[in-house]
């Protein structure tokens, strides 16, 4: 009918939220799609001692305009040195995870906006991450988020023996 406004639905955008209790089992789920190395018991563990440590760390999800959780990001801020930078406390970017079926969508960049919220609400100026030298893919999206490359590191170790 014309002159009658065109019913809209709501939340027709993506939408970003801390990840808290009631959201655990759906973060937990997430984790193990990104480090799926590692048991589900310790994910939670690890999500759980988060969200009681939330002047230190952050979590979030970022949700579909249906609810459907699609992607997390972590951090947390550290004290000692970053590489690379320059200021302390850092944000650091401890994870980030899109499904997917879901990337290219911008849903990275949503979650780590929401991440420089929250550092510059802690007194942060930098925000830095890490990603592993064969991890191409990880690579391009930092970039695409703003970040640049400070440092390649190897790492290395060396067993003491007892004696």
């Amino acid at each position: 009918m014309r002159g009658e406004p065109c019913p809209v639905a709501d939340n027709l955008e993506p939408r970003v939220e801390p990840c808290m209790l009631q959201t655990l089992e759906e973060w937990v789920a997430l984790r193990h799609a990104l480090w799926p190395e590692g048991p589900m018991e310790d994910h939670r563990s690890e999500a759980q001692a988060m969200l009681w440590d939330q002047k230190e760390a952050i979590a979030f999800l970022v949700r579909l305009p249906d609810g459907t959780p699609a992607g997390f990001a972590e951090a947390a801020l550290r004290h000692d040195y970053v590489n690379g930078c320059a200021t302390s406390p850092v944000a650091f970017l401890e994870g980030i995870y899109v499904q997917p079926e879901h990337r290219g969508r911008g849903l990275a960049r949503l979650l780590c906006r929401a991440v420089e919220r929250w550092a510059r609400s802690l007194g942060c100026s930098e925000f830095a991450s890490d990603v592993f030298l064969d991890n191409t893919a990880s690579q391009s999206m930092h970039k695409a988020l703003g970040f640049e490359e400070t440092e390649r590191v190897v790492y290395y170790r060396k067993p003491l023996s007892r004696s």
